[in-house]
């Protein structure tokens, strides 16, 4: 895994806007209509080539495929894993009854009929019914090829692919086979593994998803802190387990709060979750910080060490507010993860993917490519002053003039 060893180095979740073809077909894939294997298959390299050139063009460096082959970020898997099957309709929605729910029903009921006008069909949960096998072969590496083929030829530093967490999987998915939830958990866990092994064995580096890592708390309001950081740490295990063998610097490990407009006064505070997260077989760690319910939160790595060899990508950007975050504040940002963690030990992200679930519009693409093209020339300024000769030895305000000439 790339370091920033000359400048800030930038990325991003992974998820990005398809283009409206591309959603279009996703759309009737999850309706159910019957599609042109080959065309589709066309349509998703097409959008692959336009995504990675799209990125290069922000000024990303180490970019993916937008999950352009995806339907997304965590129902993909739907068709990768044998052993369950549709579940009934009319399930609840898994934030019922959360703790953000509860403490706002007016606002979540309002937003949700304001989005729902052009949310598309709504996504099929599944049901275990008998051992869980790996079967999205031929998927998987129409994804790695495409994406390799993308950035073949161009200026990327890196590549990476995102793939879901276990975690995630079980609790998004229903088991009415394993006998327990720690089984049902292991068996998913060692069925991603192929996808795990077969992200790196291309030379990709490997992204795990895994929101619920920490959403769990807020999802359960009869769970107490502390159950909830014995519940995150099995699943912890569980992906362990699943990265055994694997280079930890082919793996970087992605958190973050499931719900993008929201008040989120239930977030779990990321210092009752760091030392469960660190524990990870994963090179870097990303995490949502660009947001007002955790951008403070970068003090935190004044007091926890970041093991040695080990990168932050901290989330300098949001997908939580159509507000484009200014260059200069960009910088000040990654400035302050560089002054605790060493500038080298840090790459500029995002909080979370700009488009989850490929028929859901979350953020319009005029939107994302601005705010990436913000983190570009903010990971530009920043590096700038990080590189500069004594820099540490210069007072605040001087630092200040010197960065942004005021």
């Amino acid at each position: 895994m790339q370091r920033s060893s000359n400048r800030i180095l930038t990325t991003h979740v992974g998820s990005l806007p398809r283009p409206a073809q591309l959603i279009s077909l996703m759309r009737r894939i999850e309706a159910g209509e019957a599609v042109d294997g080959a065309a589709a298959d066309q349509q998703i390299s097409a959008g692959v080539k336009d995504i990675v050139a799209k990125q290069i063009e922000c000024g990303v460096d180490i970019v993916d495929d937008g999950e352009m082959g995806k339907p997304g970020f965590v129902n993909y898997v739907n068709d990768r894993l044998a052993g369950f099957e549709a579940a009934p309709t009319g399930q609840q929605p898994q934030w019922s009854g959360s703790r953000e729910i509860d403490a706002f029903p007016e606002f979540y009921a309002w937003f949700e009929k304001l989005m729902s006008a052009d949310a598309g069909p709504p996504r099929q949960r599944m049901i275990c019914r008998a051992p869980i096998k790996y079967t999205g072969r031929q998927a998987l590496q129409r994804d790695i090829a495409n994406l390799l083929d993308a950035c073949r030829g161009q200026a990327v530093t890196e590549a990476f692919m995102p793939s879901i967490s276990p975690a995630t999987v079980e609790a998004y998915q229903l088991n009415e086979f394993y006998k327990t939830s720690e089984e049902f958990l292991f068996a998913i866990a060692e069925a991603m593994r192929e996808e795990y092994l077969a992200i790196v064995k291309a030379g990709l580096i490997l992204q795990i998803d895994d929101p619920r890592l920490v959403t769990h708390y807020a999802r359960n309001p009869n769970m107490t802190l502390e159950e909830c950081r014995r519940w995150a740490a099995i699943r912890v295990e569980a992906l362990n387990h699943a990265l055994r063998g694997i280079p930890e610097d082919r793996v970087r490990h992605h958190v973050c709060y499931g719900i993008n407009m929201g008040p989120r006064v239930h977030d779990m505070n990321l210092k009752d979750i760091v030392d469960v997260i660190l524990t990870i077989k994963a090179g870097a760690y990303s995490f949502e910080a660009a947001n007002p319910r955790h951008e403070h939160e970068w003090r935190l790595w004044e007091t926890v060490k970041l093991p040695e060899g080990k990168l932050l990508i901290p989330g300098i950007i949001t997908q939580s507010s159509f507000l484009v975050e200014h260059p200069e504040l960009v910088a000040e940002r990654i400035i302050r993860f560089a002054s605790v963690v060493g500038r080298e030990n840090v790459i500029a992200g995002s909080d979370c993917g700009f488009a989850t679930f490929a028929t859901a519009d979350e953020t319009h693409p005029t939107i994302t490519w601005a705010k990436l093209k913000a983190l570009s020339e903010g990971a530009r300024l920043a590096s700038d002053y990080l590189w500069r000769p004594k820099a540490k030895a210069m007072t605040p305000s001087v630092e200040r003039r010197l960065l942004f000439g005021n």
